[in-house]
């Protein structure tokens, strides 16, 4: 082993370059495209951030605190949101022991700056999920990769497009569902996985409500702030209220609460819970079959998979949380909690690997080491895409209110019109998804 890496070591960086030009026009070969060998210890991942946003701050800490990466840029329409974030990081980097080769964070209007800049090796996609597709799609055709929040996005159709210009770029692509990289979730999803509380009998999501049409009363945009560009893709346009954009330290922003921006609670927090779902049944690359708004036979809207079990969107007296139900034993799972009955599984040792669970305790660390290696990250954006899927065909139900079938494998669903045109929207003239 020694030896094939004194061999690989001893390739010269010229003739690497030369080899990589005679690659197509169309791929941008990043300098983590080949792996160790043609890398540097010195060298660090550049990140530039999309969003400054209150979301941003806890990123920011996380990334900061990785050796292995560095952030060099950030991009913002709302400019006071963009000067603290660039303070902040600018006198995180100032602080810190060995840092005195840190040239600053650049910071911009445009996010294209920084997909424009040959020197950054990644982003990472803050903004309102009105924005996601967009912005990944966008990011993978200048050959970034790319760690983009959750809901991955608003739309079906926005999310297939998201996984085309992953795989089509050669792309690392993380979805911010950090549960994946939490012990307890992990543990749940063995559990479930290695059959301890025997067959399923059904599942019980607690999140919040789908989201509302638009109505907060019209206020005056802040000097600083591009509202234009905040809308971006929006092909209707939506007065400003302070509630979409607040200030950096005050409440989270409502934009998620309505469907102009955002999925409501459904997508909002679903795609975390529902995720965890996905995971422990093994549906990263599928999901439910049908699903059915409340009506007089169903109290609550009832997700149905190909074998039959049923999941419901439920509030059972704990918010944001799981309840798997076995015909030997439950599991309720939140965030920090595990409750196990019987209790005796409450510690029990389970080989994970062995049962395919894919083993992170760090999901920011998770995403630069899949960048190292040119490996797909333990929430790859195949897996946001089906779980943002999930969480969207339930607000499509419940916008309808009837049944809908759905067939997870060629993404529409069975003999409704009305409910297929709600799989994507149309974009504002200029933005695109290809």
């Amino acid at each position: 082993m020694k030896n094939q890496e004194k061999e690989v070591s001893n390739v010269s960086r010229r003739k690497f370059l030369a080899s990589a030009a005679t690659l197509s026009a169309f791929m941008i070969v990043p300098r983590f495209v080949l792996g160790k060998g043609f890398v540097a210890p010195s060298d660090k991942i550049n990140l530039g951030f999309i969003g400054t946003g209150k979301q941003s701050i806890t990123l920011r800490r996380a990334f900061a605190s990785q050796e292995q990466a560095q952030i060099v840029a950030a991009s913002d329409v709302y400019r006071r949101k963009l000067d603290f974030f660039a303070q902040e990081i600018n006198k995180f980097y100032a602080d810190k022991k060995g840092a005195d080769q840190y040239k600053g964070c650049d910071i911009y209007e445009d996010y294209q700056e920084i997909l424009e800049r040959k020197d950054i090796d990644a982003v990472v996609i803050i903004t309102p999920d009105h924005w996601h597709a967009v912005q990944a799609v966008a990011a993978a055709k200048a050959g970034k990769d790319i760690y983009c929040e959750k809901p991955l996005s608003l739309t079906i159709e926005e999310g297939r497009a998201m996984v085309n210009a992953t795989r089509k770029y050669k792309r690392v692509f993380q979805t911010g569902s950090m549960q994946r990289s939490w012990d307890e979730f992990r543990q749940a999803v063995a559990l479930i996985r290695g059959g301890y509380i025997g067959e399923l009998d059904n599942i019980k999501v607690s999140v919040g409500p789908p989201p509302l049409a638009y109505n907060l009363p019209k206020e005056e945009i802040p000097a600083d702030l591009n509202w234009e560009k905040w809308l971006g893709p929006n092909k209707n346009y939506s007065h400003f209220n302070e509630k979409l954009n607040p200030d950096i330290n005050a409440y989270w922003a409502k934009w998620r609460d309505y469907k102009e921006f955002g999925g409501g609670m459904v997508t909002d927090w679903g795609a975390h819970m529902f995720d965890i779902v996905q995971w422990a049944l093994n549906m990263d690359n599928s999901g439910p079959v049908a699903v059915t708004p409340p009506d007089q036979n169903h109290k609550f809207l009832t997700f149905e998979y190909a074998n039959g079990l049923k999941m419901t969107h439920e509030n059972f007296g704990v918010g944001n949380a799981i309840q798997f139900n076995g015909k030997e034993g439950s599991i309720v799972v939140r965030r920090g909690k595990l409750e196990v009955n019987p209790e005796s599984l409450q510690n029990k040792v389970i080989d994970a690997k062995n049962l395919g669970i894919y083993h992170s305790t760090n999901h920011y660390q998770d995403f630069l080491e899949a960048i190292k290696n040119r490996s797909k990250p333990v929430c790859d954006v195949e897996i946001g895409h089906r779980t943002a899927s999930v969480c969207n065909i339930a607000n499509i139900a419940y916008e309808l209110k009837r049944p809908l079938k759905w067939n997870p494998e060629k993404e529409v669903f069975i003999n409704d019109k009305d409910a297929n045109k709600l799989k994507g929207r149309e974009l504002k003239k200029g933005f695109k998804l290809s």
